[in-house]
């Protein structure tokens, strides 16, 4: 791995980072500990190392994630790194409530009722289970994972549970959803619809706050336009240099604009296939079938990665793929024009549902692609973060020409609301930031 010319040793800075927030976690005085995560930074190797700590320290630890999934990975990551931990899983008492291959895991528990799983050093579960739970004694510590993307309202159900918390998560990501308006709340310290670290800080701004200063997913052509267009204010730097990945094709180009995107991704690691301008559907079809073509292409073309942890060439296949969309009805139209091609094993989603994941090569449908206007949906910057953010090599977005000027002819007209954190950078400024270096890998194409 390269060293950048201005000495900045990437293991040095996160081992040093790791350090203070264990420190805070497990010998401070504090009630709570905030940790802010880049893309790719860690996070859960965080979460399951100061779990293993708080375990062998003989402190009693309760484990908060957003979803079954998330509880699931937790479970296995903590598993293969220490097999011997009795861990608990508490679960729902729906058919399908956890991962049937937990059941296989030594040592792991599972049950429906915190009383059965108490006397294990590690339980986790959801927020939603954990709100249920009722008990006598408090676990002396609790880890909440993506705690940006938990309301306040879902930690107020779950804050008596334990004595001392640590709150990891990503503040670029999406917001808590909500499907129920929260305009009566705006500007209250106790807004219900808030994120939970918001309203932590709000109230306890003297907490210790720490920030993960490396992404070891994105790489050194990524890391620079992220950092300066979703996190002006906790900067961090790529865990890889020029030059420690890279991204080959065995068959050439044939000349067509998805092959000639590819190739500028390949180089630079990013790329814009720009469609004639127009005022489209939202399911637009020409669009649409540029992205699977260009997902086709990939395939076609037997991409090779090579990588800083991996000294020996790796194939891009179809599962290092995805599509990212900002609409459920996007990605089925995605799909389908995918299943059209062949194309099978590629994730296909929206930006809600492919936060914490991570890919070789994205292709991402531009929210803003073919609209008559900007709305606060598609200006959210979290989404945009998200969908430029999943990739350990290339990203390549597909948008009808005229982005800019839809964005110009749309300022952010929402009211001024009193008390109310004004969140920065707002979408209209981020999508400039990002627009601005697509434009320089821009690959015009008439379908």
């Amino acid at each position: 791995m390269s060293t950048p010319a201005d000495g900045f040793d990437p293991g040095a800075e996160a081992a040093r980072a790791t350090a203070g927030i264990l420190r805070d976690t497990l010998d401070g005085d504090a009630r709570g500990v905030v940790v802010d995560s880049p893309p790719g930074a860690g996070k859960s190797t965080l979460v399951v190392r100061a779990a293993l700590e708080l375990a062998d320290a003989g402190r009693p630890l309760m484990v908060v994630a957003q979803t079954n999934a998330q509880v699931d990975d937790l479970v296995v990551r903590l598993h293969e790194k220490s097999p011997e931990l009795p861990v608990g899983r508490l679960h729902s008492s729906d058919a399908d409530a956890y991962d049937k291959a937990l059941d296989d895991l030594p040592n792991v528990r599972t049950s429906a009722k915190a009383g059965d799983l108490a006397p294990l050093p590690v339980v986790i579960s959801t927020a939603a289970k954990w709100a249920h739970v009722k008990v006598d004694e408090p676990w002396r510590h609790a880890i909440v994972d993506e705690a940006y993307q938990m309301r306040s309202d879902a930690l107020l159900a779950v804050a008596g549970l334990f004595e001392r918390a640590l709150f990891v998560g990503d503040p670029g990501q999406l917001d808590p959803f909500s499907i129920v308006g929260s305009e009566q709340w705006a500007g209250l310290s106790y807004d219900p619809s808030a994120s939970a670290v918001s309203t932590l800080l709000a109230h306890n701004p003297e907490l210790p706050q720490h920030r993960l200063p490396v992404s070891w997913r994105l790489p050194a052509s990524a890391a620079p336009l992220v950092s300066k267009a979703f996190y002006p204010f906790t900067e961090f730097r790529s865990g890889t240099g020029e030059g420690d990945r890279a991204l080959d094709f065995t068959v050439p180009s044939d000349g067509s604009g998805p092959d000639r995107v590819i190739d500028e991704a390949a180089r630079s690691g990013w790329g814009l296939l720009e469609l004639p301008a127009a005022h489209t559907p939202r399911t637009d079809p020409e669009a649409v079938r540029a992205v699977a073509l260009v997902v086709r292409r990939l395939l076609d073309r037997d991409g090779v990665t090579h990588a800083e942890r991996a000294p020996h060439e790796g194939a891009l296949t179809a599962d290092r793929i995805c599509v990212g969309t900002a609409h459920r009805d996007q990605a089925a139209a995605v799909r389908a024009a995918l299943a059209e091609l062949s194309v099978t094993g590629v994730t296909v989603d929206t930006a809600n549902r492919l936060q914490g994941r991570e890919f070789d090569v994205t292709v991402v449908l531009h929210p803003l692609s073919g609209r008559p206007d900007a709305t606060a949906f598609h200006l959210e910057t979290g989404r945009l973060c998200v969908l430029a953010s999943r990739h350990r090599h290339a990203c390549i977005v597909i948008s009808r020409a005229g982005i800019p000027d839809l964005l110009d002819a749309h300022p952010s007209t929402d009211p001024v609301q009193l008390g109310v954190t004004v969140k920065f950078p707002d979408g209209w400024e981020a999508n400039h930031a990002v627009l601005d270096r697509l434009g320089r890998h821009r690959v015009t194409w008439q379908p």
